[in-house]
């Protein structure tokens, strides 16, 4: 092998191992005007994730509440530029949290989770936010 194909094939598999290991996807949650809640619908399986995007001020409260029949289907609040810490999880306080003061201002993530069972899931997801 020359120094040029064994350069391609070494980039190639550093971008193969940096990818995740399955699809994860991320949508912007925005409000119709006048209101302070919406809700999403969606689904996922096996150790996929999505990301539902708001964008809210130090001091505002957001609210999340999750339904699904899937028992082991949560979520988590991640503040912005969080290392993946969360604010909220819901596999421990619960899939319906309200009135969490936020600490900053910029783009919080509410991130839809399966912990252990993989059997797909469908939700949905209603988010508020208020002063």
């Amino acid at each position: 092998m020359n120094k040029l194909s064994f350069a391609i094939a070494a980039g190639t598999l550093a971008l193969c191992a940096a990818a995740p290991a399955s699809a994860q996807s991320s949508q912007r949650i925005a409000f119709a005007r006048g209101n302070d809640n919406a809700a999403v619908s969606g689904s996922i399986s096996g150790r996929q994730y999505r990301d539902y995007i708001v964008n809210a001020r130090a001091g505002q409260r957001l609210g999340a509440s999750l339904s699904t029949r899937n028992p082991v289907c949560y979520f988590n609040i991640l503040p912005p530029a969080s290392d993946g810490t969360a604010i909220y999880n819901s596999s421990i306080d619960g899939n319906d949290a309200t009135n969490i003061v936020l600490p900053r201002s910029g783009d919080y993530r509410i991130r839809v989770y399966l912990m252990g069972n993989r059997n797909p899931a469908k939700y949905t997801l209603s988010v508020s936010v208020m002063n």
